[in-house]
């Protein structure tokens, strides 16, 4: 088991470091607290090659790799935020293009990914339509060679400066998972309006575009028609464990802010970091941005070598973005007022690391569907047969008896995935060994209910 980087690998780290600390840092406070993108921050990126690691070779790229991935966007979001938001939604707005597109359209879309000459983005969320995907209004209708767009998305990234939109809009609306299809919507599309952009407690690109009877060629479909949510989670299943790549960057940036601040404030005649309060913090943060890292790269890594679940890449978004915010808050903390001044990063860190637990599946998301996928193994046969023993000892006692009984159960529905959840971790080792010490109705019942 080798946990080291490839020579390539740390190359391409030393690469995006070196570019990080050296063009992008002049830059970076002002990019950051814009809410526009940055022709800059855009020019360096295409220059120094970075935005080919989202294309295959055959167009122009250097290949899709999440382990590279996530070393780009670790290495971006530990300096310039919005120079990782940029890279990232390259990726987000070609991928699907990658998957599903023609080569027609790979050909015309894909090389001008890598110059930067076309900035991209996915069109997914609508107003109250985040993580429930399948709900979405937006439309879609074939009317003879062409696609005719009605409806509203929000909060999508890079609106107004991008030129290429995958927008995925509802086809069937009785097609369940197949109810949804993507489409390429350039901007200046007669009906298609880039125009709205919302105001967020940090600073960055984003708005809500609109759909009215915007139509487009019926070549601009990617896939079939019902294949836009196999195309959306096909891309976000790539992207989403760099989510937690770039939340460790910011994470890292934040801990070495905290590191330096501890090491120079002065209070009651020594340093900050000789007080025992502000080592535990530090080691803490240092310990839990060092686990969430390394669960990054393992999934990243399974990915690429095709081993990877759909839980791996939740376990790195939300395990690396819940780690990020608590390191960032407390770095904020050590700070004390002066964390909390207009031009320190630390503050700025603080209002963008809270959007990474929300974007791409909110960590409750994440959490339920980690819960959901136990419960459909291991723990989720133990908890059926826990409940199949305990019906049998109800037979062997009392009316009184199976009134509590009763009560309990009724507790046990009430909990409902709560008490599922315990009994999925149940098969660990750890409460097997209470639960053999329990009474056969406190095993079935009570550990049900703690």
């Amino acid at each position: 088991m080798d946990f080291n980087f490839s020579a390539q690998e740390q190359q391409l780290a030393d690469t995006v470091k070196g570019i990080a600390d050296e063009r992008l840092a002049p830059i970076a406070d002002e990019a950051d607290e814009s809410n526009i993108v940055s022709p800059e921050v855009v020019r360096i990126l295409a220059e120094e090659g970075i935005f080919g690691y989202v294309v295959p070779p055959e167009h122009g790229g250097r290949g899709v790799k999440v382990v590279n991935l996530c070393i780009i966007r670790e290495g971006l979001a530990r300096v310039c935020s919005q120079a990782d938001t940029n890279f990232a939604m390259q990726g987000l707005g070609s991928y699907p293009i990658t998957l599903g597109g023609t080569d027609e359209q790979k050909r015309r879309y894909l090389p001008g990914i890598v110059t930067g000459d076309r900035l991209s983005t996915l069109a997914m969320t609508e107003p109250g339509r985040g993580s429930d995907v399948l709900g979405m209004t937006t439309t879609a209708v074939r009317d003879g060679n062409s696609w005719v767009l009605n409806g509203e998305k929000r909060f999508i990234s890079q609106v107004g400066e991008a030129n290429t939109y995958v927008v995925i809009a509802k086809t069937d609306p009785e097609g369940g998972s197949r109810a949804l299809s993507a489409f390429v919507v350039e901007k200046g599309t007669p009906g298609f309006d880039d125009s709205h952009k919302v105001e967020l407690m940090l600073a960055h690109s984003i708005g809500a575009p609109r759909f009215r009877d915007c139509r487009i060629p019926a070549e601009n479909l990617l896939g079939e028609a019902g294949q836009g949510l196999r195309l959306a989670l096909g891309t976000l299943g790539i992207f989403r464990t760099t989510v937690g790549a770039a939340a460790v960057g910011m994470a890292q940036a934040a801990f070495d802010a905290a590191l330096r601040y501890a090491d120079q404030r002065q209070a009651f005649g020594k340093r900050l970091r000789d007080f025992q309060d502000i080592q535990f913090k530090l080691a803490d943060m240092a310990v839990s941005l060092e686990a969430a890292r390394l669960l990054v790269y393992r999934a990243a890594w399974l990915n690429d070598t095709g081993a990877a679940t759909v839980k791996d890449a939740s376990f790195a978004k939300l395990y690396g973005t819940e780690t990020a915010t608590r390191v960032i808050d407390t770095a904020l903390q050590i700070h004390g007022a002066s964390g909390l001044e207009l031009g320190n990063r630390v503050q700025r860190l603080f209002r963008e690391v809270r959007a990474m637990t929300i974007y791409e599946g909110t960590n409750g998301v994440q959490a339920m569907d980690l819960l959901g996928r136990k419960m459909r193994t291991r723990g989720g046969a133990l908890f059926m047969g826990w409940v199949q023993h305990a019906q049998s000892i109800l037979e062997d006692h009392s009316p009184a008896f199976e009134a509590q009984c009763s009560a309990i159960g009724k507790a046990v529905q009430h909990l409902g995935a709560t008490a599922m959840h315990l009994g999925g971790i149940g098969a660990q080792e750890g409460l097997e060994s209470v639960m053999l010490q329990a009474t056969p109705f406190q095993t079935q019942f009570g550990i049900l209910v703690l």
